[in-house]
């Protein structure tokens, strides 16, 4: 089946929207039935594009999802859709964060960046992955909330910054994989050289509040990119202080 995904499943995908560091969530049983149906529920988007990890799977279920949502949405954490969390932002749907976890392909060896760090969810399902995650938001009280949560919840090792993403992290490059969870026009410059030979990066690009494209952006040894477009999507537009 052909990767370009029916206007059905852009419907269902919404807006932006094993282990190494193992936090205190583990401990965290309330809401974990809630979790497991959710885990249960995961299926895909396409034949081709199937939420099969087990890592993927067993990270979603460690990560109390609603302990990054505001206090009057919490009853919303569960379900597969994205959740406003302030700032014109949301938390990605389940399925969204779980898919482009698991094309990232991420093992403990990696050293990985996320663009858009909002509540700090998609760094509590890295960090279930490996011990070496940087996380950068542009939106000040986003990144300073999301610093104090992700500390709350023991993710000490995460590296948390306020900055503009577009740029990346260049004083912790290169990464070996990257995320970016906001949807860019193209595909910031900066975010290639700070990607590793062999490295991998996930990323919506599109015009703001229009059609957008997920697409996985590989490197090879040479330093030479190659892209694939995966389906259509729809973030909120990567912010940056300088406009482009």
């Amino acid at each position: 089946m052909s990767r370009n995904a029916s206007a059905l499943i852009l419907m269902w995908l919404g807006v932006h929207v094993v282990l190494g560091q193992v936090s205190p969530a583990l401990a965290d049983s309330d809401r974990q039935a809630e979790r497991q149906a959710l885990v249960r529920s995961l299926s895909g988007v396409a034949p081709d594009l199937m939420i099969d990890d087990p890592n993927v799977r067993a990270a979603l279920l460690r990560v109390p999802r609603h302990r990054f949502v505001p206090d009057g949405l919490q009853d919303q954490a569960y379900q597969d859709k994205p959740v406003p969390i302030g700032h014109g932002q949301t938390i990605s749907q389940p399925t969204v964060v779980a898919l482009m976890t698991q094309l990232a392909d991420v093992d403990d060896t990696h050293k990985v960046l996320e663009v858009g760090t909002g509540s700090g969810y998609q760094a509590a399902i890295l960090a279930q992955l490996t011990d070496q995650v940087y996380t950068i938001e542009i939106i000040e009280p986003l990144a300073r909330e999301a610093k104090a949560r992700l500390a709350n919840l023991g993710y000490n090792r995460i590296r948390t910054r306020q900055g503009d993403g577009y740029y990346g992290w260049p004083e912790q490059a290169p990464f070996d994989r990257i995320l970016v969870t906001a949807a860019a026009a193209h595909i910031p410059p900066p975010l290639l050289e700070q990607l590793k030979p062999d490295g991998r990066m996930v990323i919506p690009v599109g015009p703001r509040w229009g059609a957008q494209i997920l697409m996985l952006v590989t490197k090879n040894q040479a330093g030479d990119t190659t892209t694939e477009s995966l389906l259509p999507v729809r973030f909120v537009p990567l912010t940056s202080e300088t406009p482009r």
